[in-house]
């Protein structure tokens, strides 16, 4: 009889084992079925990732002089550059230096645009600033032309009105100025305006080329 009630036991306890282990594999694989479906608790579609351009921003020709020349580069005064001597420069000799910067247009999810700039980068020396500039005006051309204008709007604070136009560059990026009351009623019903760009050129590539908003035509 002791044995009977002690097989009945170990069966008893074999069966709620197998109880426990259906339930455990039971919720496995409900929890399966949630991530997998795009609907659950357990699933997102939200993007995250920033969209980065980087594009040529700016020039400047800069004033220095050549400070101690080691092997084929020299040093550059007052921030003591290393370049390269391609002019066969002497100490002391007056030159001017081509700079460059460049950005990253940053996009995020929401299309809320960053821009991160650069630290100022010396590319090409030269003998003197007529030849400098010469090169500056290739790399930095004004242009006038029409491109999308997507809309005007006012805001208001404290009595106070302000007034905006948003246009399309042709890099895509859309801007936002500021115009008085008589440019709004004039953009107001308007698909186009005419405006004044700088073509920001690449130096290492000149068809690359960023489009910066400089202003209206009219």
């Amino acid at each position: 009889m002791n044995k009977d009630r002690s097989r009945r036991n170990r069966g008893g306890r074999r069966l709620h084992s197998g109880t426990m282990l259906g339930m455990l594999l039971m919720a496995v694989l409900l929890l399966s079925a949630c991530s997998g479906n795009a609907n659950s608790v357990f699933h997102t579609d939200k993007e995250t990732t920033d969209s980065v351009t980087r594009v040529p921003w700016d020039y400047r020709v800069v004033e220095g002089t050549v400070g101690d020349l080691i092997g084929s580069d020299m040093t550059v005064l007052p921030d003591n550059e290393l370049l390269p001597n391609d002019g066969n420069y002497a100490t002391g000799d007056k030159i001017w230096t081509l700079q460059f910067m460049d950005a990253e247009l940053v996009t995020d999810a929401d299309q809320k645009n960053d821009i991160r700039l650069s630290s100022w980068d010396t590319i090409k020396s030269y003998a003197d600033q007529k030849t400098a500039a010469e090169d500056l005006a290739r790399l930095k051309v004004s242009i006038t032309t029409d491109v999308d204008l997507v809309g005007v709007y006012k805001t208001k604070y404290k009595d106070k009105t302000r007034n905006f136009a948003v246009v399309e560059l042709p890099s895509g990026n859309r801007i936002k100025q500021p115009i008085d009351d008589k440019r709004y009623t004039a953009l107001e019903k308007q698909k186009k305006a005419s405006v004044v760009l700088e073509e920001v050129h690449d130096f290492a590539d000149y068809d690359s080329a960023y489009a910066k908003f400089r202003g209206w035509a009219n």
